[in-house]
């Protein structure tokens, strides 16, 4: 139990981090907040880490693939909240009919 809880952890700490630094990575304003940076950066590890393993890999190459899946994936969600001249599509609190 304290195992599985530790490494549960360990995905939100390395996450945030692979998060923030895919962000970091990522040219322009980003309109994604830091809730959904950590989800992405924890999405990204964790794929990352599963690619890496499948290849046989070391910890360098998977910290690699974990940043690229988690930058690839603040692109993919900045696009998606933003129209194209990079303005929020959505604002919370606004009805738009």
């Amino acid at each position: 139990m304290i195992d599985m809880l530790t490494t549960i952890l360990w995905f939100i700490v390395v996450g945030a981090v692979v998060g923030a630094v895919a962000r970091l990575l990522v040219p322009g304003r980003n309109p994604i907040g830091i809730l959904l940076t950590i989800l992405v950066g924890i999405a990204g590890a964790v794929i990352g880490g599963v690619i890496a393993d499948a290849l046989g890999a070391g910890t360098l190459v998977a910290i690699v693939f974990s940043l690229l899946i988690a930058a690839i994936g603040v692109v993919a969600l900045t696009s998606l909240n933003t129209r194209g001249d990079g303005r929020r599509s959505w604002r919370p609190g606004r009805r738009t009919f």
